[in-house]
């Protein structure tokens, strides 16, 4: 089963994070030896915050091994209405529409979803498989 790769996963693992680096590198190890590790263009784009060209981009998340899929115009409409949902529920503006659209993506392939910040994935997406610190310690 292919797993996509939450933003905050790669980043744990490209800035040292001495709290997750541990964890984020074992799941995405253990969800390697299961099938593919997909990201998109949401992904890729929060995670180049950090980087002044793509190159450098490129090499930290080799395609060999980050497997790039095009966000689906079906996850497109399905985030859009989760964030509908979300705002009708009373959320804030500021909550960032790339989640819904990750999530989206995730549960319309069947993928797991490895991520740290399951709250809105969990809420709007309750099929998504989620790989969690608190589901898979």
């Amino acid at each position: 089963m292919a797993t996509m790769i939450d933003t905050n996963i790669l980043v744990d693992i490209a800035v040292r994070d001495p709290e997750w680096i541990e964890w984020s590198r074992k799941k995405i190890a253990e969800a390697a030896r299961r099938g593919a590790l997909v990201i998109n263009q949401i992904i890729f784009a929060e995670f180049s915050v950090r980087y002044s060209n793509a190159a450098e981009v490129e090499a930290i998340l080799p395609a060999d091994e980050f497997i790039r899929e095009s966000l689906p115009w079906n996850a497109s409409f399905a985030a859009g209405r989760a964030f509908g949902a979300y705002r009708r529920a009373g959320g804030a503006r500021n909550r960032v529409l790339p989640d819904f659209l990750i999530g989206a993506h995730a549960y319309l392939h069947g993928y797991a979803l490895l991520t740290r910040d399951p709250k809105g994935y969990r809420t709007y997406f309750p099929d998504l498989e989620l790989i969690t610190p608190e589901t898979h310690p």
